[in-house]
């Protein structure tokens, strides 16, 4: 590289050179140094904050030429200054071409979350409709995650309601079963779908190969864009029927064309300049922006979903909208076209990308006239009306939170609420149960499941509790381990107990390290002699059971919130978390709830008090989510067969079992010599299974 090509910084001039020791920098000047050791090839950089944090990731075609322009220290925005401040050191990764730097950018991104990045927040995957073709009876269902078997997927779909009520009606149309492979095999006669006419019933023989062939193939046609054709076809055949007075055949059409004609009411907007697309669009106000994504597949509108990106006030629309979706189709297939609202930054370079990932050539367009044109200023017009509500139901819910934070005497409105229930029934399927609720409404990424066994509590619901309270405060403390206390006071020490260590998974048995001096945050508040006024960790790590909670909310009285307080006094974490008990009257009537917080009497709030409501809405919604996961562990259980637990029994061999002996209890009744006349079962696996069931019973 030749001296010209260099970019020039005056104000590097002086510094020691790279055999030098370097002194501990910070800022820019960590920057500069960083920069002299920059090569010039594309590449990835990272900017790392003093405690080892990712501040930052970026994707550049040089790098030293990109980090020559915060190594300039000026022109910057507000949010880019105050990243530059924080950098302690920078770490790059050199790649071959700008297009693989802009790849690798985006999957660190969405890894490691850095604070000054655009960042997609919702990145659940999308449900899609999947006819399987590895039977000789296919099988129509909702399918989400990797495609493992064969067969045609179709989507994606905006939400799984739609693709449910998607496949409700496909049911009726094309009668396609839904079932397992194993419940099909095991069928003596037809199900329940088959009664409500929405399985032709293969299972059972009531349609054979060919003519369910033309089943699948009717639900094909209509998927993939040719439903037109199939109506006027089935119309055509309907008329054929009544004319030949076959009326019971002519009203199975009848009803068929009427659900395929549902659907595509359900649909809006059906283009006809393009069979598929994604469509973005993007409004921003008041430094939040939406994002509204609607997906056009087989000439259809399968649903539209909406983005709340995290990003700087600053940050221009166009650098939004082009992180985003870098992140977007980080782990999907994008269709041929993408239209957009505006022209996001490094299209080409997007599109590049975007086809190297599908391995098709991808456009991005802004249209400018026309039905595209039409269809993006829809899309836009939903944006600008869910940032509307979404403003305006982040402003009451901050009024919420501000009651909540006077209720509880909190030193400030609180970011992250948990809420605790548990569900068993005489101590079996024992399940707890966390939800976590903020600024932003449920967190429900957040959410946590604790399978209890029965040895933790011994079926008490008090000592449940405080089981899962210090299970779930021991998980904290060892993801976080060097991390200091937010609300840091007498309690921090001995947080490392010997509950931590036999709760937790962690190897390091160092304790963590005492806690800073308070900083700031007000006075202290009156509260059984606790402070809670010390600075929050916005920050908090990004692992499951990391984050510090501002207030832990229990459903129950004073004896589980005793409970829950032991389980924080064996952690030392008593004086450091904010709890408090939520409870039902003597009359279990909702709007009677009473209040439990250690060192103040039980109290009431007004029956009209919206934070009553609001606390209310977080009780029941961990009661909701807490029942629900006990109703499928039950469920999970109930179904279980012991025959699962035995190696080298399989659905034959098992089905074998069961035809002989008409359950596993009859199978576990059975002598040596029974087991080894069943076919399948050799004298080896005949002793496994006899064994199996009788050290069961010692």
């Amino acid at each position: 590289m030749s001296g010209a090509d260099k970019p020039t910084l005056p104000e590097l001039e002086g510094l020691p050179g790279e055999d030098a020791p370097t002194p501990e920098l910070k800022g820019i000047e960590a920057i500069r140094d960083a920069w002299k050791r920059m090569p010039a090839k594309p590449g990835v950089y990272r900017m790392l904050g003093a405690d080892g944090e990712v501040l930052y990731v970026g994707k550049a075609k040089s790098l030293k030429n990109r980090v020559s322009m915060y190594a300039q220290g000026r022109g910057h925005t507000n949010a880019i200054y105050r990243m530059i401040h924080q950098t302690a050191s920078m770490e790059i990764i050199v790649t071959a071409t700008e297009t693989e730097a802009l790849l690798l950018e985006t999957n660190m991104i969405k890894r490691l979350k850095p604070r000054y990045n655009v960042l997609m927040r919702d990145d659940k995957s999308f449900p899609y409709i999947a006819i399987r073709t590895d039977h000789e009876f296919a099988a129509l269902q909702k399918h989400r995650g990797a495609k493992s078997f064969k067969g045609k997927f179709y989507g994606p779909f905006a939400s799984a309601g739609a693709v449910n009520r998607t496949l409700n009606t496909l049911q009726k149309a094309f009668l396609l079963r839904s079932c397992s492979d194993s419940t099909f095999s095991g069928r003596m006669r037809p199900c329940m779908l088959f009664q409500i006419k929405r399985c032709a019933g293969p299972c059972v023989g009531l349609v054979n190969e060919q003519e369910y062939a033309a089943l699948v193939k009717d639900s094909v046609d209509f998927l993939e864009g040719r439903s037109v054709q199939l109506q006027d076809r089935l119309a055509e055949e309907m008329r054929d029927a009544a004319e030949k007075l076959e009326f019971e055949h002519a009203a199975r059409l009848r009803n068929r064309i009427r659900a395929l004609a549902s659907v595509r009411a359900a649909q809006g907007i059906n283009p006809s300049t393009f069979d598929e697309a994604d469509v973005f669009a993007l409004h921003n106000e008041g430094g939040q922006s939406c994002i509204q994504v609607f997906f056009f597949r087989a000439s259809q509108n399968w649903g539209n979903r909406a983005y709340f990106p995290r990003h700087n006030v600053e940050e221009a629309p166009a650098e939004i909208l082009s992180a985003f979706l870098a992140q977007f189709y980080d782990d999907r297939e994008p269709p041929k076209l993408v239209l957009t609202s505006i022209e996001p930054t490094d299209r080409e370079l997007l599109e590049e990308a975007l086809c190297l990932r599908a391995d098709c050539k991808i456009e991005i367009r802004k249209p400018e006239r026309g039905e595209k044109r039409e269809i993006v200023e829809a899309a836009l017009l939903n944006a600008r009306e869910a940032l509307g509500r979404r403003m305006a139901e982040t402003g009451s819910v901050a009024k919420l939170l501000d009651g909540v934070q006077e209720v509880f005497g909190l030193a400030q409105r609180p970011e992250r609420i948990e809420v605790y229930d548990n569900s068993h029934i005489q101590g079996a399927n024992a399940l707890g149960a966390m939800i976590v609720a903020g600024p932003e409404g449920f967190t429900k990424n957040q959410y946590r499941k604790f399978n209890m066994k029965t040895e933790e509590f011994g079926g008490d619901d008090f000592a449940m509790m405080k089981a899962m309270i210090r299970r779930r405060f021991a998980r904290m403390l060892a993801e976080r381990e060097e991390e200091p206390s937010p609300l840091a006071g007498e309690g921090w020490e001995g947080g490392r107990s010997d509950a931590l260590e036999s709760a937790s998974n962690s190897t390091t048995e160092r304790p963590p390290p005492p806690a800073p001096a308070p900083q700031g945050g007000g006075g202290a508040v009156e509260n059984g002699g606790v402070d809670f006024s010390k600075e929050r960790d916005v920050e908090a790590p990004d692992t499951k059971f990391a984050a510090w909670p501002d207030l832990v909310l229990i459903d129950g009285g004073e004896g589980q919130l005793n409970a829950a307080l032991d389980a924080l006094q064996e952690l030392g974490l008593k004086n450091n978390i904010r709890i408090a008990g939520i409870a039902k009257g003597v009359d279990r009537d909702a709007g009677r709830e009473r209040f439990f917080i250690p060192g103040r009497a039980p109290f009431r709030l007004d029956e009209k008090s919206p934070v009553l409501y609001y606390l209310q809405r977080l009780r029941d919604e961990a009661h909701r989510f807490a029942i629900g996961a006990h109703r499928g562990k039950r469920s999970a259980s109930i179904a279980k067969n012991p025959l699962d637990e035995i190696g080298g029994i399989g659905p034959a061999r098992k089905r074998a079992l069961l035809d002989r002996f008409g359950s596993a209890r009859g199978v576990s009744r059975a002598g040596l010599a029974e087991l080894e006349g069943v076919e399948g079962v050799n004298k080896e696996l005949a002793k496994r299974i006899y064994d199996f069931f009788h050290d069961n019973k010692r």
